[in-house]
């Protein structure tokens, strides 16, 4: 949780496809990228892809605060991709940190 509310909320989210629907993953996280990024309090919402494991991703985002990011977790295009990635996805880890 953002200790500091004046703050910019950032948040790096670890996802791990599971192998055989690693390409698919790639293909939603693309399209919740893009459409992240015009999200109201969106400051920076980076997709990538781990070079030696490409089943491997990480987000690297910036909030302006823990409201943008709880109204981009009840946005539709989160919540689609919550849905059709359901069974895909061996692990998915949300670190939320604030810049010091």
């Amino acid at each position: 949780m953002n200790t500091q509310a004046n703050k910019p909320l950032t948040v790096v989210a670890t996802i791990k496809a599971k192998p055989e629907h690693a390409e698919q993953i790639k293909s939603e996280l693309l399209k919740l990228t893009a459409a992240s990024q015009t999200d109201q309090g969106c400051i920076q919402y980076t997709l990538h892809q781990d070079n030696a494991n490409p089943n491997g991703f990480i987000f690297y985002e910036i909030w302006e605060n823990n409201e943008a990011l709880q109204q981009h977790v009840q946005s539709s295009h989160f919540q689609h991709y919550a849905k059709v990635s359901e069974g895909m996805v061996d692990e998915f880890v949300i670190t939320e940190m604030t810049a010091l």
